[in-house]
């Protein structure tokens, strides 16, 4: 069992909860087109957390912690993402598709994969895995029944912020 799982649920829902680009964006796509809609959206997230959280147990938080390069080029990587998002939001021109359903708008597969590549570029998850993610597994008892308890958790508390986000988009629009 991973040590202190009570302390590992309470950092990890601090830092999912944190208004980040991935809650901002599961915020609008409930805003766009209600939590139905978002669902790929936290998939697509959700698909993000196992893969850092894979990456993280492999040492890629040690080089991106070792390499201030790396973790720059990543920052930026995601920087330059989430302004090639808001140009196109700016440039395009008034919705003709208004009358339609907003299924009719936004398919499942592109929003999973912004949801995806948004959260893959966040550098909040690398440094939160990375970091934090070793504190709470106990090296004398077998690693993968407790990186199963972690992942799971992260992505139960995960899948539930995202859930209330998109919620409060919906409600809100």
């Amino acid at each position: 069992m991973i040590e202190h799982p009570v302390l590992f649920a309470s950092l990890a829902l601090a830092a999912i909860a944190t208004p980040g680009p991935t809650t901002l964006l599961a915020l609008q796509n409930g805003a766009q087109g209600g939590t139905r809609v978002a669902l790929p959206g936290m998939a697509g997230a959700v698909l993000s957390d196992l893969l850092l959280m894979a990456a993280a147990t492999a040492g890629i938080g040690g080089l991106l912690a070792a390499s201030a390069l790396a973790f720059e080029l990543l920052k930026w990587l995601g920087v330059a993402y989430l302004c090639w998002l808001g140009l196109r939001l700016l440039k395009s021109a008034p919705d003709p598709t208004l009358g339609q359903t907003t299924e009719q708008r936004l398919s499942p597969s592109a929003v999973f994969r912004r949801s995806l590549f948004v959260a893959l570029t966040n550098p909040k998850g690398y440094l939160f895995f990375s970091a934090l993610l070793p504190s709470f597994i106990d090296p004398t008892q077998p690693l993968w029944p407790q990186y199963a308890v972690v992942a799971t958790m992260f992505v139960g508390l995960d899948a539930v912020v995202m859930l209330a986000y998109a919620g409060l988009g919906s409600a809100g629009a």
